[in-house]
């Protein structure tokens, strides 16, 4: 099986998932991918904004059922969570917003507005706008980013396959990391 039927069988499950867990790295390479015209840049975009949402609700939803045991059974989440809780609850609109976009807070925050008086449904509409303005923007940034590629290397695709590993090699590397340096906290 070659490259382009692997992508086409896997990609949109593949960045479902990352997507869900991670954020913008897996969604940078599918949109880099669809401008190679691999994926559907339109797929793309919306493959990651149903994943983001359905991210966020989960861990909303989390923090409002089980955000108090959370915090107790995990002293590193309770840290980030308790330090801004309270700007969190004055600023609920604007940390919805913009949660998409602040990188390291994206677990800790969904669950933090869990546990804050916001209703649900107001969660869902924010994150809705929040997340759509996020994946047409990330996937626009990687659109970008592989046609500037493929203009400054024009045989750029001897290597498509070699690239598209190394980045998926240095994605399953970095989340590793982030895996042991929890499991050691």
């Amino acid at each position: 099986m070659d490259l382009a039927a692997l992508l086409q069988t896997y990609g949109y499950p593949l960045l479902f998932l990352g997507v869900f867990a991670e954020g913008e790295s897996l969604l940078l390479l599918a949109a880099y991918l669809a401008q190679r015209g691999y994926l559907d840049p339109y797929a793309v975009a919306a493959t990651a904004f149903v994943a983001a949402v359905c991210g966020d609700q989960f861990l909303f939803h989390l923090g409002r059922r089980r955000g108090i045991v959370l915090l107790n059974r995990f002293p590193r989440l309770r840290d980030k969570v308790g330090g801004a809780l309270a700007r969190v609850e004055r600023h609920q609109t604007k940390f919805v917003l913009s949660m998409r976009f602040l990188w390291g807070l994206r677990t800790a925050l969904p669950i933090a507005l869990g546990l804050t008086t916001m209703s649900a449904l107001r969660y869902l509409w924010l994150d809705l706008i929040s997340a759509a303005v996020w994946s047409v923007t990330v996937s626009f940034v990687g659109f970008t980013a592989g046609r500037v590629v493929m203009r400054a290397v024009e045989d750029l695709h001897r290597y498509e396959k070699w690239i598209a590993l190394a980045l998926l090699g240095l994605g399953a590397f970095a989340l590793a990391i982030r895996w042991r340096l929890k499991t050691r906290a």
